[in-house]
């Protein structure tokens, strides 16, 4: 992928924005002393989640609310099962359902809402991070003299084109910021080799080496490379503290995703009558996503899996704030003030205020006291139905059992007229 500043939709602009806060940030350590971009990926993502709490919380108030209605929401489904056909039967499912949110004060597009404005976010988030010289100022300044001096130099777009393509980057042309993009990506191998290529830049080279090193260096890792080299060359050099370093990040990656997980379900309430493809679908999910993880920062740059890391982190600790919170909410005073605002709502509508509430209180009566016959309570409905019509002693006359008994008697004695006129023609 090309690594300049991102120019997509929605992603582009908020990646700027971010830019600017880890831009400020780093700048705030050059001057205190610490320039170091592993440090600064983990205040980054601690601010930028900090920020994006009061989504946090929003999306977990309704989970906690539509964990409470699923029950009524699920018994209106049942109610209306198979009706699919019946227009006026789904006009009347839609309106109990609304009026089942409209009880709750829950808005069914809220968490969609939440996850839309989340994700354009996370994604400029990841795309920061993956490029950090073409948002943050320092490190792009530690690269530019070796840009510069490269742009210059035959054979240089060739060389530089062929590690672009071995570390998967897109070079199209040979510019100061395509040229960092590369640079940035380089590994321990590609800066030797570089070197030697053109050795009237050694110095030059050898001089930026040493400063993104530095900036790159977190807990004796070179945040550029992957914990999967590093373990490679940690062995075959015989430095096992440093494989033992590289391991862990992928290590803490997947424990962090685990426990978030676990946090996360922790703080939602299960029902019995919850669908069960979803909650396995839930448990597959979480029992995948930090084996995934682990995988990833294995094979990915050390920062990304700090990036990771660090953010699963600051969830669990969101999350934990989050259930505590939930704890305390009691949920029947919140439903009695999100229907206040309902009600105002439809007061300034010109609509009864309380037909809602009502309807709500009517719907959830309806199915609580509608529960489902087994087969065996059916058929011998059925039986006892059977038994009464065909009883000629306990109808009475004039009634819907006695017309019914009488049309029965009027068809058994035609059709033995039937049978006997046509046994006569023959």
């Amino acid at each position: 992928m090309l690594l300049t500043k991102s120019t997509a939709f929605l992603i582009g602009p908020v990646a700027n924005l971010l830019g600017y806060i880890m831009n400020a940030i780093f700048w705030v350590q050059e001057k205190i002393g610490l320039p170091y971009i592993g440090l600064c990926i983990i205040l980054f993502t601690i601010v930028i989640y900090m920020l994006m709490m009061p989504l946090t919380i929003k999306q977990q108030k309704f989970s906690k609310l539509q964990s409470r209605m699923n029950p009524e929401l699920q018994a209106i489904q049942k109610k209306y099962k198979g009706k699919n056909q019946d227009q006026a039967a789904m006009m009347k499912m839609n309106e109990e359902t609304q009026a089942v949110y409209a009880k709750y004060g829950v808005n069914p597009m809220g968490s969609c809402l939440q996850l839309i404005i989340q994700m354009p976010i996370l994604f400029a988030l990841y795309r920061v991070i993956w490029n950090i010289p073409a948002y943050v100022d320092s490190v792009k300044n530690a690269f530019m003299p070796l840009a510069e001096a490269l742009i210059k130099l035959p054979g240089a777009e060739e060389f530089m084109a062929g590690i672009a393509k071995s570390n998967a980057v897109t070079f199209k042309e040979m510019t100061n910021l395509t040229l960092i993009d590369v640079l940035y990506k380089f590994k321990s191998a590609n800066w030797t080799d570089l070197m030697d290529k053109f050795p009237s830049i050694a110095s030059t080279a050898a001089e930026t080496q040493e400063k993104v090193d530095r900036m790159n260096s977190f807990l004796g890792l070179n945040i550029a490379d992957a914990p999967l080299q590093i373990i490679t060359a940690a062995f075959a050099s015989g430095a096992i503290l440093l494989a033992i370093g590289a391991a862990l990040i992928p290590v803490f990656s997947a424990l962090s995703q685990w426990l978030n997980s676990k946090l996360l379900t922790a703080g939602q309430e299960t029902t019995a009558n919850q669908n069960d493809t979803m909650n396995s679908t839930m448990k597959t999910m979480n029992a995948v996503m930090p084996i995934m993880s682990a995988v990833f920062c294995l094979t990915l740059p050390v920062g990304m899996g700090i990036y990771w890391i660090a953010g699963a982190v600051v969830r669990c600790i969101q999350q934990l704030f989050v259930n505590k919170q939930m704890d305390k909410i009691d949920v029947d005073e919140l439903i009695k003030k999100n229907l206040e605002k309902t009600n105002k709502k439809r007061e300034k509508q010109g609509l009864p205020p309380q037909k809602i509430t009502n309807t709500a209180k009517i719907n959830t009566r309806n199915i609580e006291q509608k529960p489902e016959i087994s087969a065996e309570e059916k058929e011998a409905k059925i039986k006892k139905s059977t038994d009464y019509y065909n009883s000629t002693s306990t109808a009475k006359p004039g009634s819907l059992a006695a017309k019914a008994q009488m049309v029965k008697q009027y068809n058994e004695r035609n059709n033995k007229s039937n049978k006997s006129n046509t046994g006569g023609n023959k």
